[in-house]
């Protein structure tokens, strides 16, 4: 069947917003499937792969189907790890964002049984939990099943293997027989197929198929920077390359803009492809990017979907797809016509997971790769840069360019200074690195609404750490989740920034990024007059 974009999918205002903001255009295959089912009533079986969108599309309809208005447990989703369970709950809580009175609870072991009986007394519309952790909070009587509406299984062959198939049964037997029961699993071996049987009504089979990617043409490697560093390190990379033609994706629009922004402030050729543009600047953007004047075209995954381009050079991942099965059409891309293709992708430490899940999903392998130096980057340079000199002498007829260096030595200039100072030039070592510094210790304006009521929010990072105008934006929109339209002035003085933000996300900036860290030093931040 044909994917569904999530502005098609009929769902909640509220609940769309949240998904694009996260960077969800176009709904993956299990959740195009399976999301009207769920919505209509129906039990379902998902059979997808780790990384397919799972959790989306059991948690949106979850979220659609709480009473807000009741503080009783209606919602329960089972999951084979606690790392897993931190993961779903984290997802429903982002895609429930700007749905008023959503309580989600995670339920796991190895964390103070104390503190999740607290969490429990203030309510838990949806508790996402491990089976064990689960009966345990039964037996103590701190939770009830009995109004739960939906279940879910998710990874079910998971729990399986881990021996919690009579810990399902006991919690199943717990819950409502009238309720929409889910169950998805990457396989169906005979005890699951049991389980659905005994505890599902006719259910709606979804299958997934899993896409291998052949990788022999496609060389690829990612790269795990620190926050506020990724356009420093794709530069870098990009710098040790000779690329003609570059794809980057990113996850959200607003992403796009700022990264294409960004690029040609670092002397980048490059433009920004996403659902906001027009049929006809679509057509121009593609045509400059076909016809080699633009060097990196920056794109969404939706964006991007049957761009007919050939010979592209390399495809880099500057946010990880949100889900994983993006990852092979992507990088799908590059290394075409019998030719070596490329593909990068930029991470924080917190996503490494991802990579693993990737390369289980997609039967690939790809290496862990330290970015250039900046020394490493520039010798790189120099080197292309002495190759084609040696060509351009090869080659001969330079009787324009002798009489410009016979000029140079009559002003007492020597061959070697010359030569030295020509190379430094060619290699433009310096241009880049002047327009990425360009912001520090600056004041930098940028456009916010008009009429908008605005906070001015203090940080402890300045100029001192490193910190520039774009590790500002970057932490703000990837910590935080706020766009870039959203923030105004940038004042970065020696030991700390001063930003302007619209009133509206002031506090929740605050909230996400304080403690965090930003060029490795922990964050302090406050409103100030």
């Amino acid at each position: 069947m044909n994917n569904i974009r999530f502005c098609d999918l009929e769902i909640s205002k509220e609940i769309k917003k949240a998904a694009q903001e996260m960077g969800f255009e176009e709904a993956t295959q299990i959740q195009s499937a399976a999301i009207p089912e769920m919505m209509a009533g129906y039990d379902v079986i998902g059979q997808a792969q780790t990384g397919t969108g799972k959790t989306a599309a059991f948690g949106i309809p979850i979220i659609e189907k709480i009473n807000k208005d009741s503080n009783l447990t209606q919602a329960l989703v089972m999951c084979p790890t606690r790392e897993l369970c931190v993961q779903v709950a984290e997802q429903i809580v982002k895609f429930s964002r700007y749905v008023k009175g959503i309580k989600v609870v995670p339920i796991y072991g190895g964390q103070p049984i104390e503190r999740q009986i607290r969490q429990l007394k203030y309510g838990a519309q949806v508790i996402v939990c491990t089976p064990g952790r689960l009966i345990d909070h039964i037996n103590r009587g701190n939770i009830d099943l009995s109004t739960v509406k939906i279940a879910v299984l998710d990874e079910a062959d998971e729990m399986l293997n881990m021996g919690f198939v009579e810990d399902i049964s006991l919690i199943l037997e717990k819950v409502p027989k009238d309720r929409q029961t889910a169950l998805f699993s990457a396989t169906m071996p005979e005890p699951i197929l049991k389980l659905t049987k005994r505890y599902q009504n006719d259910p709606k089979y979804i299958t997934v198929v899993k896409e291998v990617l052949t990788a022999d043409g496609i060389d690829q490697c990612y790269y795990e920077v620190k926050r506020g560093a990724k356009l420093d390190a794709i530069g870098r990379v990009l710098d040790s390359f000779e690329f003609n033609n570059v794809l980057m994706f990113c996850n959200t629009k607003h992403k796009v803009d700022s990264v294409t922004e960004r690029l040609k402030l670092m002397g980048y050729t490059s433009e920004g492809l996403h659902g906001d543009k027009t049929q006809q600047q679509r057509e121009k953007v593609m045509e400059r990017f076909k016809r080699g004047k633009t060097e990196i075209l920056v794109a969404t995954d939706v964006a991007a979907r049957g761009l007919d381009i050939k010979g592209l050079d390399a495809v880099i991942n500057y946010h990880i797809p949100q889900d994983i099965e993006y990852y092979v059409h992507r990088i799908g891309r590059t290394g075409r016509a019998g030719k070596k293709g490329k593909a990068f992708t930029f991470i924080y430490g917190s996503e490494r997971n991802k990579i693993f899940e990737i390369e289980q999903y997609a039967n690939v392998q790809i290496r862990c790769e330290k970015v250039p130096t900046f020394d490493e980057s520039a010798d790189l340079k120099t080197g292309k840069v002495l190759d084609r000199l040696r060509e351009a002498l090869t080659a001969g007829n330079l009787e324009r360019q002798n009489m410009e260096i016979e000029k140079l030595l009559a002003q007492n200039y020597g061959l070697k200074e010359i030569a030295a100072a020509l190379l430094k030039i060619a290699a433009l070592t310096d241009k880049r690195e002047d327009d990425l510094n360009h912001n520090r210790a600056e004041t930098v304006k940028r456009p916010v609404k008009n009429g908008a009521t605005t906070d001015t929010v203090f940080i402890n990072v300045g100029s001192d750490d490193s910190v520039e105008v774009h590790d500002i934006i970057d932490a703000i929109e990837d910590l935080a989740g706020v766009s870039a339209d959203k923030i105004g002035k940038v004042e970065i003085r020696a030991s700390h920034t001063y930003i302007e933000l619209e009133h509206e996300v002031a506090d929740i900036v605050i909230q996400k990024i304080k403690e965090s860290i930003v060029k490795g030093k922990k964050v302090q931040m406050e409103k100030v007059q």
